[in-house]
């Protein structure tokens, strides 16, 4: 077998593993990068960290927005979406997903 063809091989598949990484890269950046603040439901009253169906219908718990849950309690954030900004690539962005 010819060197040269092999060697050509090797390459077409290492620019398809790179390019499949670049794609990959720019998807997670933009799944990243929403205006959208982390939100998690939470009692008004005693700010005790509720489980998400809390906030559905009928629900006893509102969405906080922001923040982080520290000992069952949320702190740092707010239940006034409109008071919270997510930070995107280069900002601060503190916070933890729950549910």
């Amino acid at each position: 077998m010819d060197t040269s063809s092999t060697n050509r091989r090797r390459m077409r598949s290492g620019a398809v593993a790179l390019g499949g990484m670049g794609l990959l890269a720019a998807t997670l950046v933009a799944c990243g990068s929403s205006d959208e603040p982390d939100k998690r439901c939470a009692s008004r009253s005693t700010l005790n960290h509720l489980n998400n169906k809390e906030c559905k219908s009928g629900g006893t718990g509102a969405y906080y927005y922001g923040g982080s849950v520290a000992n069952g309690k949320v702190g740092g954030g707010s239940f006034d979406k409109s008071a919270v900004t997510r930070g995107g690539i280069g900002k601060s962005h503190s916070g933890s997903g729950g549910g």
